[in-house]
């Protein structure tokens, strides 16, 4: 009876045997009760959600991207990675390249999407034209810093870096099914109406239901035209003063989607552990992916969604793909998580304005033609998961402002179909 009963508790008769011969051999005698030892359950990996921003080349020596986690090989797999870098970690950052020039960097082609244990980045290069593929070039840095800027919003992101300014570059995230969102920081200089990667943002946004954030230019002029940030598929993103006066940089596009952290203390891309403060949409942007990334994160852990991206043939579309109590669906599109961004903006009162600043002043009129739906930061995530997941909804914007951008959703359309 002692060990049918063990069985059925236990589903083991290997630890059965061991634990009856074990207690027997000790004086098991008569009608002396075995103690049972409960096993820990099998925990799946943590929720999770993959960002992919498209730059310059990465830093992975710096300890800003060092993880502790060993990814799944099931996220490997489903990313495509067909090489790893085991990398040297003892040293200066030049001492740690040269170590591993023979091992990793000097054997890398556009093919490999690449695995770094210890870090949080997964890369490639598919472009194949840089002096050290996904390496961040020596003169650059701005591909460093980009990632950066993710993972200073969300520690937790997996980064699908991918080195290159091409159609070629986006698409080898947009075919990847796990990438949830892909962030650009490049364009026309200006926002001069001329051609870009819009045709390829627009395979991952409508094909494969992906989140598309892109960089308004570093200068006033309007986003609508930008081939990065304007298209009605894209999530434009200019900068305001986060932690200065709130209100507008005055060299940030106009007239966008949403306004997001100007100045950031980002990684530097050639040492291992030094900063530096850098200014430019090219941070607002990915700093507005990896927020949206938490909160799609965040509700993945609350629904039981253990996978990630919007694949239209295993996820039918859903950024996220859960249950609810085991039972009934909760899923959320890329429409959802945008409308709850919409919601979520805000507009910081002119009266903060400092005149010695450098900033443009919020308008009292219209301010969405100077940061579209509003600014984005931190405070925004909470509202938007509650929003999402219907514990708290939020309201809807002042009719003014729907139409302010009703308007450039229009203009958008007109201009890029």
């Amino acid at each position: 009876m002692i060990v049918a009963e063990f069985m059925q508790r236990h589903l083991n008769a290997m630890i059965l045997v061991s634990l009856i011969v074990f207690s027997c051999l000790g004086g098991c005698f008569g009608n002396e009760e075995v103690e049972y030892i409960e096993t820990e359950p099998v925990e799946t990996w943590r929720s999770f959600s993959v960002v992919a921003p498209i730059d310059t080349g990465i830093n992975v020596y710096h300890n800003h991207f060092r993880t502790n986690e060993t990814y799944p090989q099931e996220i490997l797999d489903g990313l495509g990675v067909n090489k790893w870098c085991n990398l040297t970690f003892e040293g200066t950052y030049s001492e740690r390249v040269d170590a591993d020039k023979d091992s990793c960097w000097n054997n890398l082609t556009s093919s490999d999407i690449v695995y770094f244990p210890g870090t949080k980045i997964i890369g490639t290069s598919p472009d194949g034209d840089s002096p050290t593929l996904i390496l961040d070039d020596p003169e650059d840095g701005h591909g460093t810093a980009v990632t950066g800027a993710v993972l200073n919003a969300n520690p937790e992101a997996i980064i699908f870096f991918v080195e290159g300014f091409s159609d070629n570059a986006v698409l080898a995230a947009a075919n990847q099914p796990l990438v949830d969102i892909i962030t650009t920081s490049f364009g026309p200089i200006a926002s001069v109406p001329v051609p870009g990667i819009e045709d390829a943002t627009k395979v991952a946004v409508v094909t494969y239901k992906k989140i598309h954030a892109g960089a308004a230019d570093n200068s006033p002029s309007p986003a609508v035209q930008d081939s990065t940030a304007g298209p009605p598929w894209s999530i434009g993103v200019s900068g305001y003063a986060e932690e200065g006066d709130d209100q507008k940089e005055t060299m940030s596009g106009s007239y966008p989607d949403v306004a997001a952290d100007w100045t950031q203390l980002l990684p530097n891309h050639d040492d291992i552990d030094e900063y530096h403060e850098t200014s430019g949409t090219s941070f607002a942007t990915p700093r507005t992916a990896g927020l949206l990334s938490k909160v799609i994160q965040t509700l993945r852990a609350e629904f039981n969604d253990n996978s990630s991206g919007a694949d239209p043939t295993s996820r039918d579309g859903f950024l996220v793909n859960g249950t609810i109590g085991g039972n009934e669906t909760f899923s959320l599109t890329n429409d959802d998580i945008r409308d709850a961004l919409n919601l979520s903006g805000w507009y910081p009162s002119f009266n903060t304005w400092d005149p010695t600043s450098g900033t443009t002043p919020m308008s009292p009129i219209l301010p969405c033609t100077q940061v579209g739906w509003g600014v984005v930061n931190e405070d925004n995530v909470i509202p938007m998961i509650g929003h999402l997941n219907g514990t708290n909804p939020m309201p809807n914007r002042a009719s003014d402002v729907v139409a302010c951008m009703d308007v450039n959703q229009q203009m958008r359309e007109a201009y890029w179909g």
